[in-house]
């Protein structure tokens, strides 16, 4: 049987969710009429489906050809099958009809818009989008950009991604940097908190006390900055009193190389983002 909705989120995963989820729940205008029936998921896996379905009440299908149509197709596949499930897609009337068809919007690490359009009808409106983990609780940050039949359609895109977060329309050319930055962001502020666990269970403290400090200190710090409080270079100086325990630590981080490691860490994220372009 073939189902029509307003999106159709092509792969139910952890990112897919998190979207159709933060659209369902938000109050912002432009998310205000978006219910659990606007929304159709595709997904292979029946246990997954079924607990889409019970979860949130959306309707879930095993494959794209079951889609009868849709307003905005969310890709949320991973990048190494998006090729081959594109190439499904454009094989399918729903996802035909070029300009007047459906919009495509890829969170695919990577992954063009000029590569995502050819594989699509000529004329096919895509959006790029780069999204995190926090966007789960409305927390994200994403970065977004237009293909060249998209320039109209990149700030609605921008719009419904402001409904789970932070969301800035950038160019093209930025978004492997916005990938390794925010994109790949909340893997090095987790694994940053989990050495500052590591380390203060050495000296002493429970692993759970060492990790509720550590998280309230990340969480803390964060709040202080998104208010405007202070700039990070000012809240850094703020808190690193002269001959103090806080400078005495970032001149031993910056002494063995911590400027150094977050660097090499966006620059590998950038290179391994251009790399899956193909």
């Amino acid at each position: 049987m073939q189902q029509q909705a307003r999106f159709a989120i092509v792969g139910g995963g952890k990112m897919g969710t998190a979207i159709m989820a933060g659209l369902i729940a938000s109050n912002a205008p432009v998310a205000k009429d978006i219910r659990a029936k606007d929304f159709i998921v595709v997904n292979p896996g029946s246990e997954r489906r079924a607990h889409l379905q019970e979860t949130y009440g959306v309707t879930c299908v095993e494959d794209v050809s079951q889609v009868e149509g849709c307003e905005v197709a969310v890709l949320a596949v991973k990048p190494q099958v998006l090729p081959e499930v594109l190439d499904c897609m454009a094989r399918l009337e729903a996802f035909q009809g070029g300009i007047e068809g459906p919009l495509f919007v890829s969170v695919a690490a990577g992954i063009t818009t000029a590569s995502i359009e050819e594989h699509l009808e000529p004329g096919s409106r895509v959006v790029r989008a780069m999204p995190n983990m926090p966007l789960v609780i409305g927390a994200g940050a994403t970065g977004l950009c237009a293909g060249s039949h998209a320039a109209s359609d990149v700030a609605f895109a921008c719009e419904l991604f402001q409904c789970l977060g932070s969301a800035v329309v950038v160019e093209e050319g930025q978004m492997d940097a916005v990938c390794a930055l925010s994109g790949s962001g909340p893997a090095y502020v987790a694994r940053m908190v989990e050495a500052m666990v590591e380390a203060s269970v050495e000296r002493g403290l429970s692993p759970s006390l060492a990790e509720t400090l550590a998280v309230q200190t990340v969480l803390g710090t964060a709040q202080v900055l998104d208010a405007g409080i202070y700039a990070p270079t000012t809240l850094r100086e703020a808190v690193s009193s002269p001959g103090g325990t806080t400078l005495a630590a970032l001149d031993a981080m910056r002494e063995a190389g911590f400027e150094a490691a977050i660097g090499a860490g966006i620059d590998a994220a950038d290179k391994r983002s251009k790399e899956l372009a193909g």
